[in-house]
């Protein structure tokens, strides 16, 4: 499988302490030479998931910032990523991946900030009953890569409307995301390992998919939605 060279975080290093065009239009070898690297570790990746899942989509998110709202006025990411989108209106959840100097590259899956309908699904569901979601986060293997917790990323302080602040399973109701990541250090993300370790991570997810896909395509009485 490709690797990821040093170049490649060498590069963006650079580009941190060097955050604008001038510099950039100056290095623009070195960072297609960069992207191409990358691509084509992302494209192994692509054909890894697509042994155990079916992806519909890779995209790989531009280095221009929108800066159009921003305080920051710097014109360029100083990390990579990519996602991978699952085929079929049966298959929900999607596949994160970050390169980051410093030791934050990180891998991800799940729901980022769902629409309203699927939100409240899912809350719905947690609602009447967790035990499916809390083995799976809880399983051993699961635990040990990703936390054995969701992310909390900016949750309702106190309860979504038509909830109870005092439901045993407010902890995953006041959610607006369920997604969980996993670290790496630069050292483990130059490593020969690096795809097949991102792959295992990935793996891990599937029962999370699952369990979720068929929440998102039931009503509560468990008919399915995609008849």
């Amino acid at each position: 499988m490709t690797t990821i060279p040093k170049t490649s975080f060498l590069f963006l290093k650079a580009l941190k302490e060097n955050n604008h065009r001038d510099w950039m239009t100056d290095h623009k070898k070195e960072y297609q030479a960069s992207e191409k690297a990358l691509k084509a570790f992302y494209a192994d990746i692509q054909a890894g998931l697509n042994q155990h899942d079916e992806i519909e989509k890779l995209k790989v998110f531009r280095i221009n910032r929108d800066i159009r709202f921003s305080k920051d006025k710097t014109p360029y990411n100083v990390h990579r990523s990519a996602s991978f989108s699952r085929a079929g209106a049966h298959r929900r959840g999607g596949y994160y991946l970050r390169l980051e100097p410093g030791n934050k590259s990180v891998v991800a899956g799940g729901f980022f900030n769902p629409e309203p309908k699927d939100l409240l699904r899912i809350r719905t569901e947690f609602q009447m009953d967790s035990t499916e979601i809390r083995e799976i986060l809880s399983e051993p293997a699961f635990a040990k890569a990703y936390g054995g917790h969701f992310e909390a990323w900016d949750p309702v302080k106190t309860a979504p409307k038509g909830f109870s602040k005092d439901d045993p399973n407010i902890d995953l109701i006041r959610l607006k995301s369920f997604f969980v990541s996993h670290s790496f250090t630069d050292a483990e993300v130059h490593a020969a390992d690096f795809g097949e370790k991102v792959l295992y991570h990935y793996q891990l997810l599937r029962p999370f998919f699952d369990l979720m896909s068929d929440v998102l395509t039931t009503d509560l009485n468990g008919v399915s939605l995609l008849d």
